[in-house]
């Protein structure tokens, strides 16, 4: 076992007692594609840490990764890049050629940022420094649980596309509400899980409401739920806002079909209605946590490249110019060092309050790693962001909080200074350290003339 394991981050703790339903007692059976053993027992000692149990396989080229794919179930797929065994992103080539809808997850070590973007955009669920392996059970347990998310998805989409005997038979499901009504959206009946999901004790209370007839009496809305097929088809479903007995609001996905006689006449629909409030709660925290960074709040750096990309396809479509604000918090070392790590992460917490209240509604403040920080600021050319970024080196410096602090930056605007993310970042990585070396060079000169004044 490795010695250099990297500590757990808290937020570790915090994801693993929120495993979701049977993760802790289930196994997660993981792919890793690695030469190095060594490697493979320092991740596995760190999932172990955190109570995954984890069954184990480890391959170390394409042909046995495809091989051992085809031969069993895997949950997760962990593997080395670089690697002499495959080139740039091969590895994910050849799991979208399978169909196989595995979360996969780089191990890199010594990677570029704009790689990184480049492997997330093409479908990595994350890429982990080899040095910082403690990170690797938060990135798993995120993966996990955006595959889960999916996979439910896509059942109760089946189970909401069945024939008309499966229809039926739902009527008595205790996880589904079932109703049905008249061509003016009355109720004429209700199930049991219809009016506990919405609050009721009686039928006769429920069918009182015409919770339907502003979807069936409005054409767009009742066209959009039952379809244009006909026949008693089931259209995709639709979500929809109801108000339970107490007035909480309820978040409900409805399917519906028409009721047609024999004659060939519409006498009422049927509609399916399945609470889905817990799981767009889950969702929204799960895309919260996914894109904020856990000190700041700001938006991370998987976030900043989908921002930049969509940047990018926009000016694109509109000809207009966006910015890229590149900033780095001056001697954060220094800072650590005489006042303890607590004062330097405050310190990050300050400069990120700053971006935040100079910044527009429309602009995207983030956390690009360490005492690094980046703004998107779409519509604004070289002199506009150049001007943003001084106030924001102003507020910080006058902020009244101690230690006092001071920021570089560097400004990159598309498409003058880089038609990709990957140019545009190093643009602007480039322009914040030529200031920095220009501050550097300047102190140098002023304390060279203060050495030849005494």
């Amino acid at each position: 076992m490795s010695s250099n394991s990297q500590p757990i981050p808290e937020q570790v703790a915090r994801l693993a007692a929120q495993e979701p339903p049977g993760r802790q007692q289930n196994v997660v059976r993981i792919l890793f594609v690695h030469r190095s053993i060594a490697d493979v027992e320092r991740c596995l000692y760190e999932l172990n840490r955190v109570r995954f149990t984890v069954s184990s396989d480890v391959v170390a080229t394409l042909a046995q990764c495809a091989g051992r794919l085809h031969a069993q179930l895997f949950d997760l797929v962990v593997a080395e890049y670089p690697s002499t065994n495959w080139q740039e992103t091969q590895l994910l080539d050849l799991m979208r050629q399978m169909k196989q809808d595995i979360p996969l997850i780089f191990l890199v070590k010594g990677m570029k940022r704009e790689t990184a973007a480049e492997f997330i955009l093409k479908g990595a669920a994350d890429c982990i420094e080899a040095d910082s392996i403690g990170h690797l059970p938060v990135a798993v347990h995120r993966a996990l649980a955006e595959k889960t998310l999916r996979d439910q998805r896509d059942r109760a989409e089946k189970q909401l596309r069945h024939s008309q005997a499966r229809y039926r038979a739902l009527a008595g499901n205790l996880s589904f509400g079932i109703c049905r009504c008249s061509v003016d959206g009355t109720f004429l009946e209700v199930n049991e899980a219809l009016l506990r999901m919405l609050g009721y004790e009686s039928r006769e209370e429920l069918l009182a409401l015409g919770l339907m007839r502003n979807i069936i009496q409005d054409p767009g809305r009742r066209a959009q739920l039952l379809g244009q097929s006909g026949g008693g088809a089931l259209a995709n479903p639709i979500e929809i806002e109801w108000k339970q007995k107490d007035h909480a609001t309820l978040k409900a996905r409805l399917s519906g079909r028409e009721v047609v006689s024999e004659q060939g006449e519409l006498e009422a629909y049927e509609v399916i209605a399945e609470d889905v409030t817990r799981q767009r709660e889950l969702e929204d925290h799960l895309r919260r946590q996914a894109a904020s960074d856990s000190l700041t709040g700001l938006a991370n750096y998987r976030r900043l490249v989908d921002v930049l990309d969509s940047e990018i396809k926009r000016s694109k479509r509109t000809n207009r110019e966006f910015a890229v604000l590149f900033f780095d918090l001056d001697g954060l070392k220094g800072i650590n060092d005489r006042h303890g790590h607590m004062i330097g992460s405050q310190a990050l917490c300050r400069l990120a309050d700053a971006l935040c209240s100079c910044c527009r509604n429309i602009d995207t403040p983030a956390r690009f790693g360490g005492d690094e920080f980046a703004v998107v600021l779409p519509e604004t050319n070289a002199e506009a962001a150049s001007l943003v970024a001084r106030r924001i080196c102003e507020s910080v410096a006058d902020d009244d909080k101690g230690p006092r602090i001071s920021v570089s930056f560097g400004v990159a605007v598309y498409p003058q200074n880089g038609n990709s993310i990957e140019s545009l970042l190093s643009q602007a990585d480039s322009a914040l350290y030529s200031m920095k070396r220009q501050r550097s060079a300047s102190t140098e000169s002023g304390q060279s003339a203060a050495g030849a004044g005494h």
